[in-house]
């Protein structure tokens, strides 16, 4: 006889809870029982609270249970910020409080070490679908808490088996009826469990994963994505929680209207100067110039306090709109803007920069910068020859830039020539631009680079090397690893949401009639060739910053703000022998992977990252990629890949189209005239009518204010919302995470004090722990 106190806790989500009935069975070593209780997971409710430190819990009696003592049963935790009102600055927060059941109840019987908890939902008419967060049960005596975690959606009617997470029972699983299959226990690779019926149950489980997750092929040449044709195809656990799917279509819908209303308000203005894109330059900016203050934060919450921009550091867009024609401005983007993974330090003079005579005095300051180790290019050859689109009929054009940059004394980077396109037969010497050309000339040219710069941001490095690599990474992680399986339990905070993301940019963004074809030049098919070409370009190497700044040149660059802070957080993420116990990753792999043969001897890790690279990424072994692991180091060096992909790097390239892409004519999407052959010829004219329209510059500042806004439900990197890994060692290696990122978040944000324009896409509180937007 002994008496069992469980508490059952739901999800923070709106409608986390169920209206049907949830039955309970505990499972022990030495049998098991039926509780005589029922439940009802309530839904997430939304309080009221002004900032400071959490209520006291009030606790309450759920049906069916019995009173322990005087205290009630039902209790809410406050957990998440609503940031609706966190957005305005406020000092009220609205929060989300998840529901917790807890019940006592007398057992006869000896039940022994705990091992599963078994659960089935019922429903009459209809299936109200039940986030269970996880089930902790403490048993007769001063034993340790058991914990059952789930952190998944639980829909039909079937019986759903969690086994314990503590490493106190068998530490095995099994199902019967599952709606969905990411359960969590002590992480273990194949062939560690106790007994057989759990090796069977990986690859049950894994089998059913492979139904449930199948690869699609958009477009041919591309890598594969989930087999979903909108986001309703999505397996549950895959889709927006209700709050970030509110969020998501309600800036939708005010965008829209933003360009509703600045369409009528331009109808009688004028369109024919640059400051006449004033007109529009109203309504959302940036927030990254305030920040998501993580101070007083106790451990495991999340930093979403917004502190606004201040007089020291003003809005960035509005500083764009001052300096965008300045040189050093144009420059320093290619350091520290929107796309930092162009520019490259000359070794030679590239070929296609064909000087013609009467130019030997630039050339011998190319020459005298190159033997300096001071010149620099950005070569936008990848849009050469790229078919242009056609908006309603009005025909778009595109160019293949050349820009050569030097770094002066000072730090600063300042273009020294333009080559638009390049030399072809019909044009074997084409134009050259020079800061001394008449100022409408240069400044077009520099438009021209911007809109290329553009171009090979949003569909090479933002959505081909973030986006759809995260998503390769999330399908095979669904389809190889079991949840038993360390590398899923490592990797599944670092995929949410991004196959919802995705799906949903391939339906809206760069779909058939979608945003790419409505206003940005490479639309209409043009995107899809690019991204081909970009495609056959992808390299290992390229994803990794410390061989990928190597290779460009760019270690120790001053000014390169991209590169210190990129470096410094793989760094953090990987492996560093100053630190006595490695890092993350390293920490991560040597717990699970005693040595180099445990890693060759996996055969769900190895499957893993053939699917990877042989499947998801189409053969891509011949670009450096690994078709398996040979050692623990090799295994640490792809998962920092990994999560420096799916993190760091897409909010690196992410979160700055706001600041750098809502005044339009520094980076315009789209060229509505050609190229110029001639400098003499530019007028203002030229230039307003090679910049976008209204329409297409509305459409841009929404979409980028869309897509680089801060996100309400932000989880930062490294503080996971769900507590995958049971183990102590794990958590610590999190928990020193954590803290490396608290010490680099300090470094970035002394140094940006001193910077008259603060470079803060990679501080840690403002990376997003997934691909989410």
């Amino acid at each position: 006889m002994g008496r069992y106190c469980i508490r059952v806790a739901t999800g923070a989500s709106l409608f986390a809870g169920s209206h049907n009935r949830v039955r309970l069975w505990l499972v022990g070593a030495h049998g098991e029982t039926k509780l005589e209780l029922e439940l009802r997971p309530v839904r997430g409710q939304v309080s009221r609270r002004e900032r400071g430190p959490p209520p006291r819990p009030e606790l309450g009696l759920a049906a069916g249970g019995q009173p322990r003592g005087e205290r009630p049963v039902r209790r809410g935790i406050q957990e998440l910020n609503d940031s609706w009102t966190a957005l305005a600055g406020t000092s009220s927060l609205r929060v989300l409080a998840p529901q917790e059941e807890e019940f006592e109840h007398d057992v006869p019987d000896d039940l022994g070490p705990l091992q599963f908890v078994k659960l089935r939902k019922h429903h009459s008419l209809v299936d109200d679908a039940w986030f269970c967060d996880r089930i902790t049960v403490q048993g007769p005596g001063a034993g340790e808490e058991a914990a059952f975690p789930c952190y998944s959606w639980v829909q039909g009617e079937g019986v759903l088996c969690l086994p314990e997470g503590t490493g106190g029972g068998s530490g095995g699983r099994t199902t019967q009826t599952v709606a969905n299959h990411l359960h969590v226990s002590p992480a273990r690779l194949a062939g560690d469990n106790a007994l057989d019926v759990f090796q069977k149950h990986r690859e049950k489980e894994l089998k059913e994963r492979h139904q449930i997750y199948c690869w699609a092929t958009w477009k041919e040449g591309l890598p594969l994505t989930i087999a979903a044709g909108c986001e309703d195809d999505l397996p549950p656990n895959m889709r927006f929680q209700e709050e970030k799917r509110l969020d998501f279509e309600w800036t939708q819908k005010a965008g829209a209207l933003e360009m509703f209303l600045k369409r009528v308000y331009t109808l009688l203005s004028s369109w024919n100067r640059l400051e006449d894109f004033d007109h529009i330059f109203w309504g959302q900016k940036s927030t990254l110039a305030g920040q998501w203050s993580p101070q007083g934060l106790e451990e495991g919450d999340i930093p979403t306090v917004y502190c606004p921009p201040s007089p020291l550091h003003p809005d960035p867009t509005e500083k764009v709109r001052q300096h965008w024609q300045e040189d050093e401005f144009f420059g320093y983007q290619f350091l520290n803007g929107a796309n930092p993974m162009l520019l490259r330090r000359s070794t030679a003079l590239p070929p296609r920069l064909v000087l013609p005579s009467g130019m030997e005095e630039l050339r011998a300051q190319l020459e005298r910068e190159l033997q300096n180790g001071s010149l620099f290019e950005a070569d936008f050859i990848l849009l050469d020859g790229i078919p242009a689109n056609v908006i309603q009929g009005e025909k778009q054009y595109l160019a293949a830039p050349l820009v050569m940059l030097k770094m002066d004394p000072h730090g600063k980077l300042l273009p020294m020539v333009i080559q638009l396109q390049p030399p072809s037969p019909s044009s074997p010497t084409p134009p050259l631009f020079l800061p001394s050309d008449p100022p409408l000339a240069w400044l077009l040219a520099k438009s021209w680079v911007r809109n290329s710069d553009f171009q090979l941001h949003q569909l090479q490095y933002h959505l081909l090397n973030t986006h759809l690599l995260a998503e390769v990474i999330a399908v095979a992680t669904m389809r190889c690893l079991p949840g038993l399986h360390p590398v899923f339990k490592f990797l599944m905070p670092h995929i949410r949401y991004t196959m919802e993301i995705n799906t949903r940019a391939r339906t809206q963004l760069i779909s058939d009639g979608g945003v790419f074809d409505k206003a940005v030049s490479t639309g209409g098919g043009g995107h899809v060739h690019l991204l081909r070409r970009a495609m056959a370009q992808l390299t290992y190497c390229s994803l990794c910053p410390p061989d990928d700044l190597a290779e460009r040149g760019l270690l120790g660059t001053p000014g390169a703000h991209y590169a210190h802070d990129a470096l410094r957080l793989w760094d953090i993420t990987a492996r560093s022998p100053p630190a006595p116990l490695g890092r993350y990753v390293e920490r991560i792999v040597r717990l699970f992977y005693h040595g180099d043969d445990v890693v060759r001897g996996d055969p769900e890790l190895q499957a893993w990252c053939r699917e990877i690279t042989e499947v998801g990424l189409c053969r891509a072994q011949d670009r450096g990629f690994p078709v398996s692991f040979q050692s623990q180091n090799q295994l640490c060096h792809f998962l920092t890949m990994c999560v420096f992909t799916c993190t760091a790097q897409h909010g690196a390239i992410n979160k700055g189209q706001l600041e750098w892409y809502a005044w339009v004519p520094n980076a315009p999407c789209t060229m509505r005239m050609p190229p110029p052959t001639t400098k003499e010829d530019v007028t203002m004219a030229t230039v307003m009518g090679s910049l976008p329209d209204v329409q297409k510059a509305c459409l841009q500042m929404a979409i980028t204010w869309h897509l680089g806004r801060h996100q309400p439900d932000m989880v930062p990197l490294g503080h996971h919302k769900e507590k995958y890994f049971s183990e102590a060692k794990a958590k610590a290696a999190l928990n020193q995470f954590q803290t490396d990122l608290a010490n680099l978040e300090r470094e970035i944000t002394a140094r940006n004090e001193q910077l008259d324009l603060p470079y803060e896409y990679l501080k840690p509180s403002l990376t997003e722990n997934s691909i989410t937007i």
